[in-house]
């Protein structure tokens, strides 16, 4: 069977471009604005079969599909994205849109600032996980999509997704947070803080100055080391590595490496190849600052504004979001008589289980989104 023939086959990455300051969080102004989005499926004549899907940290656009029949690999959700599959587009029009901030076609650090005519590096300003999704709202809008039957994502794309039904409630009819928080704790904070440790030590990091051809490649493969041990768990790591030492190395060489340090290696040196230092420390910053009852009076009144049914998902391994963070959010919806419901789904695989083992909820967000087409 050929590669494509359960997928939503060969796509192209879309731009929109606004000639318009956006107002930000932190009181500043960025303009003109960029926004890079894939699109899969088609709009229902009555416009209201729109699923936005919301990307992780260092995620993209490139939700499914493949730019090209060569591409070794498709986006990064294509296992829940096509005909057929959970979000089936067939039935949906399935929109991913690459979060400002980023590196990924967006306006971000790596983009020309129009005062200078150079890069921003360190003079773009700080952006909040809020200002990615009004600047979403901004394509929404130029697409002509006044409602959305759902706004899904994981991890970052949870606290986007949460973001929409608080700050838009008039057009969002459902969201699905998997693996979300409704603010970052202490712990994730300290290890970003690591990573961005990792980053500033590099001398070719040069205050955000590097070159894009010598980036501080060794500081950010350490920052990506970091974060994605936060990613995993115990068991997953020993399941996958155990204490096994690596075959190439003898025992008692002194630089000679267990598996799981190769691994964590290698999956640092491919990470430079397709990420900007800058943009990676943004998206930390605005991960760092996540918090839902931001300008509100507490997380009562923000959650209050949640007029939509909305479908939670937490994995029992995952140590950087735990269970905990995501029972005290559906707690307080409870508490407030607002239509949720939660799922406590048995993982191995830490924080990265809604990557890796999405066939232990899909079929409940199927449902879900069947009832939502019903009402």
């Amino acid at each position: 069977m050929n590669i494509l023939d359960q997928s939503v086959g060969i796509v192209t990455t879309e731009y929109a471009t606004f000639d318009r300051e956006l107002p930000l969080e932190s009181g500043r102004l960025l303009g003109p604005l960029t926004l890079a989005y894939e699109t899969y499926g088609h709009l229902a004549p009555n416009r209201a079969n729109t699923i936005l899907v919301t990307h992780a940290w260092t995620g993209d656009a490139h939700a499914a599909g493949r730019h090209a029949p060569e591409d070794r690999k498709p986006g990064w959700w294509d296992d829940m994205i096509g005909p057929g599959k959970v979000l089936d587009t067939n039935r949906y029009f399935v929109i991913c849109s690459n979060v400002i901030g980023s590196c990924g076609g967006s306006t971000g650090p790596t983009s020309l600032n129009p005062r200078t005519g150079r890069p921003y590096g360190l003079s773009f300003p700080v952006i909040m996980v809020r200002d990615m999704v009004r600047a979403q709202k901004l394509l929404m809008e130029r697409l002509g999509l006044d409602t959305l039957l759902a706004v899904i994502g994981g991890s970052m794309g949870a606290m986007q997704a949460l973001e929409w039904g608080v700050l838009y409630p008039e057009t969002v009819r459902s969201i699905i947070p998997i693996a979300g928080t409704g603010s970052t704790s202490p712990m994730a904070i300290a290890l970003n803080a690591l990573a961005r440790q990792a980053i500033f030590n590099d001398p070719l990091w040069k205050r955000g100055n590097y070159k894009p051809e010598h980036p501080p490649a060794d500081g950010l493969a350490l920052a990506r080391a970091v974060g994605h041990i936060s990613f995993l768990s115990d068991t997953s790591m020993n399941l996958k590595f155990g204490r096994r030492f690596s075959a190439r190395d003898g025992m008692f060489d002194f630089f000679g490496q267990f598996e799981v340090e190769r691994y964590l290696a290698y999956n640092g040196r491919n990470f430079i190849d397709r990420f900007d230092t800058n943009a990676f420390l943004y998206l930390a910053k605005a991960l760092d600052l996540y918090d839902v009852a931001w300008n509100f009076a507490n997380r009562e009144e923000a959650l209050s504004r949640l007029d939509c049914p909305s479908l939670w998902f937490a994995f029992s391994s995952d140590w950087l979001y735990p269970p905990q963070q995501t029972e005290d959010l559906v707690a307080l919806l409870g508490k407030l008589a607002k239509p949720v419901e939660y799922h406590l789904i048995q993982s191995d695989y830490g924080h990265d289980s809604f990557l890796i083992e999405p066939e232990k909820f899909t079929p409940l967000i199927s449902a879900f989104l069947d009832r939502m087409v019903t009402t």
